[in-house]
């Protein structure tokens, strides 16, 4: 019996050791740190040999094979004696295809990747057809393979999924954009990032669909260096496409093979520049499964905005509170602040991935009127700023109902208080949901 050794004891380790269970291998798990009630429960149930709090060599080096879980880098001391001894090591989202014979539709990208994922699982489930969502949000792939059966998958993948996939092969592959983001995991390299991101291509077939943003500068400057067998459908908001989705005065043009759709701005859930790129990825993805254009606008109608994503948390004296606090990178701020209409007190920081803040100054002069440190080293957002808002105009804070108070100080009535920290959270908070709850928390106590 093969051995399957599991690294990292959160959703995605805990999907792939109760799927390598379910098949028959002698399965065991290590995590280094702690792990979670709720999983040491699945693990219970399903009889799953495992530690937590360390590593044990001589449990681990004998795999056959190891799926490590995203979170874990490869310069990890335990992930580095694996590879140099030549052990295979693997994703869970490469472990889960090869016993999952669904059609997948697979969305990377460095913004707007959650949010077209969940546009696109709205879109099959509104044409009546049955369809699982995860990869990087909701349940783990490889559990839903264990324990349900799917005809699709809408699988949203980040790029430390794919650095460890070899032969998964999605049917319809989405990049929604590349921006610098996690370049700590790169070595800085932001060429090292690109090619991880363009995994989720390397697979494709004549019969397979790519989806791209063809405005997206570092997209098509990889893609000119690689050849793809794969039907191409670039969407754009700067020109006209043969086959792909673009803007036309007020509405988006969608063409897929004879096919030509019309969908109004005007009749989209979602509204900024940014989401018009990701109701266009959708669409596309959507025409490409075979869905009818009247459940496409119907769907991207009636689309709900998703939790952490510039969620409206309340207004409090005509001051309007907003969770965005999935956007982690600079980007993802870029695109919160360019889409807003009223005076901003932007709440940012965090966990710095070797972020560059110039691109964000113009949009800072003429539409920040203060700015809220949350984070433990700020020093870099002080640098970039202050010259731009004064320095009487920003304040460090170290918990969000700290930051939320000095925010609520700083608005006047017809103000927006805006949390979209450009960085990842892991300095003051477990991850980006758990910092975006307790912004909302704080709001309401104000």
């Amino acid at each position: 019996m093969n051995r399957i050794v599991v690294l990292g004891g959160a959703e995605s380790g805990i999907g792939a050791a109760v799927l390598a269970k379910v098949k028959g291998f002698d399965v065991f798990l290590s995590d280094n740190g702690q792990i979670k009630e709720e999983y040491l429960q699945t693990l219970r149930q399903w009889d799953i040999p495992f530690e937590q709090g360390g590593h044990t060599a001589e449990l681990i080096l004998n795999a056959d094979e190891v799926v490590k879980s995203p979170g874990i880098p490869a310069t990890a001391p335990m992930v580095r004696r694996l590879t140099e001894q030549g052990t295979h090591i693997i994703s869970e989202i490469e472990f889960a295809a090869r016993y999952d014979t669904a059609k997948k539709i697979c969305i990377t990208g460095s913004n707007g990747k959650t949010t077209t994922t969940s546009i696109i699982h709205h879109m099959l489930v509104q044409a009546g057809l049955d369809a699982g969502l995860g990869g990087n949000i909701g349940k783990s792939y490889a559990l839903q393979v264990a324990t349900e059966h799917h005809d699709y998958y809408v699988l949203e993948i980040s790029s430390f999924q794919l650095d460890n996939c070899y032969d998964f092969r999605p049917d319809i592959a989405i990049i929604t954009n590349i921006t610098p983001d996690h370049l700590d995991r790169y070595e800085y390299q932001m060429e090292n990032y690109v090619k991880s991101k363009f995994r989720i291509t390397r697979n494709l077939r004549p019969e397979d669909c790519f989806i791209f943003d063809s405005d997206d500068a570092i997209t098509i400057e990889h893609l000119s260096k690689i050849v793809l067998q794969a039907k191409m459908l670039p969407f754009t908001q700067q020109g006209e496409v043969e086959q792909g989705a673009f803007l036309d005065g007020d509405k988006i043009v969608l063409r897929y093979e004879e096919d030509e759709t019309d969908l109004y701005l005007k009749d989209l859930a979602l509204g900024g520049k940014h989401n018009i790129y990701n109701s266009m990825a959708a669409a596309l993805a959507a025409k490409a499964t075979g869905i009818d254009s009247e459940t496409i606008r119907r769907s991207l109608k009636t689309f709900q905005p998703i939790e952490h994503r510039l969620e409206p948390v309340l207004s409090i004296r005509d001051v309007l509170y907003i969770n965005d606090s999935k956007a982690t990178n600079v980007d993802s701020a870029w695109y919160a602040l360019e889409c807003q209409t009223r005076p901003v007190v932007w709440i940012v920081g965090g966990t710095d991935k070797g972020n560059d803040y110039s691109v964000l100054e113009e949009l800072v002069r003429t539409k920040v009127k203060a700015i809220v440190c949350l984070g433990l080293d700020n020093r870099k957002i002080h640098e970039a700023f202050e010259g731009i808002v004064g320095a009487d105009r920003m304040v460090d804070t170290h918990s969000a109902e700290e930051a939320v108070n000095e925010s609520s100080r700083f608005a006047e009535p017809g103000d927006v208080v805006l949390l979209s920290p450009c960085c990842a959270s892991f300095d003051l908070f477990r991850c980006y949901e758990d910092r975006g709850e307790k912004f909302k928390e704080a709001v309401r106590k104000l």
